[in-house]
């Protein structure tokens, strides 16, 4: 399984940014997609998860509300979608796959795409 991640960039506080994913190789339908974040300085903590068929999308507290994840029906492709974005958001975003639906610790995903770098300003 291979993971790219992509669509980082500079952003205003208050602006929105969509990230994406792409997956090859055997993803099975009852695995989960994870994004993760690493601040400067600070440990990579989880974002956001949805299960590869594209249901059942769940967030950690930090982001609930501002962000929402989904997965294109046609495309290997997850999206995290980023919106009312704070300097706090900035971090480098990575994107992971596991067998675990729910899983928000790093242990429980075993495929990692490099880091996209999101940086808000304020």
């Amino acid at each position: 399984v291979q993971l790219q991640a992509s669509g980082g960039g500079l952003v205003q506080a208050g602006g929105s940014l969509r990230l994406s994913c792409a997956a090859s190789g055997r993803i099975f339908s009852s695995w989960v997609m994870g994004w993760f974040r690493q601040a400067p300085g600070k440990e990579r903590q989880f974002v956001a998860g949805i299960r590869w068929t594209g249901n059942g999308p769940y967030y950690s507290d930090s982001v609930k509300g501002r962000f929402s994840i989904s997965r294109a029906n046609t495309m290997s492709t997850v999206y995290p979608q980023m919106s009312s974005l704070k300097p706090e958001d900035t971090a480098v975003y990575y994107c992971a796959a596991g067998r675990t639906y729910g899983a928000t610790l790093l242990v429980d995903y075993k495929y990692w795409g490099q880091g996209t770098l999101v940086t808000v300003s304020s």
